[in-house]
């Protein structure tokens, strides 16, 4: 998992309410268990058209949208199904941060798992930030200190201490593991002088 710490980019707004896991990536897209390949399809159902052809007024359809690595979004951002798929297909597109008032929990906990930033500010807020991706201006997201800035302004946002050295060390579940290999392998050997008969084939 890539580290994250610092991230400036023009944001795409996507003034959308209640955009679920199936709006984001849907279900014919899920076969694979790969990682990689899924941001093509991402948003499918509002990209294209029944031909496949892009929809031209949709935002990631657009310069410089195309190469936004922000997501502005409405409330309740990933609710319906628990699909990991969801933000593979955001990261893959190459958005590594969402900002949004609220969000479904288990979307909110895949986030932090695959690297993606997901932030969370007051409605009023939002619309002052939606204001810097209508003028196509940057924002500037600083994880270490907890705080966007944009234009002349500051903004502070909070964030789980452990999800955030997560995030700032690049470690995803297997990496957090990897970590207590030493713990691990020390139990493993304590067991089987303990425990012999379980290691019998």
């Amino acid at each position: 998992m890539q580290k994250f710490n610092k991230l400036k980019s023009i944001p795409a707004y996507l003034p959308i309410v209640n955009i679920d896991t199936d709006m984001i990536i849907p279900k014919q897209f899920l076969k694979t268990i790969k990682r990689t390949g899924l941001g093509k399809n991402l948003f499918f159902e509002m990209r294209y058209d029944d031909k496949g052809k892009e929809i031209n007024d949709f935002v990631l359809n657009n310069d410089p949208y195309k190469q936004s690595k922000i997501l502005i979004a409405g409330k309740n951002f990933g609710c319906g199904s628990s699909r990991e798929h969801a933000p593979w297909a955001l990261l893959d597109f190459g958005i590594t941060c969402v900002i949004s008032s609220s969000y479904a929990d288990i979307f909110y906990s895949n986030c932090f798992k695959n690297g993606i930033l997901p932030i969370i500010l007051e409605e009023e807020k939002i619309k002052e930030l939606s204001e810097y991706a209508n003028r196509k201006e940057e924002i500037y997201i600083d994880l270490s200190e907890e705080k966007i800035v944009y234009g002349n302004n500051e903004l502070k946002f909070e964030i789980d201490p452990f999800k955030k050295k997560c995030l700032l060390e690049g470690l995803d579940d297997i990496a957090l593991s990897l970590k207590k290999s030493e713990k691990i392998e020390k139990f493993e050997t304590n067991l089987k002088n303990e425990k012999p008969w379980v290691f019998n084939d």
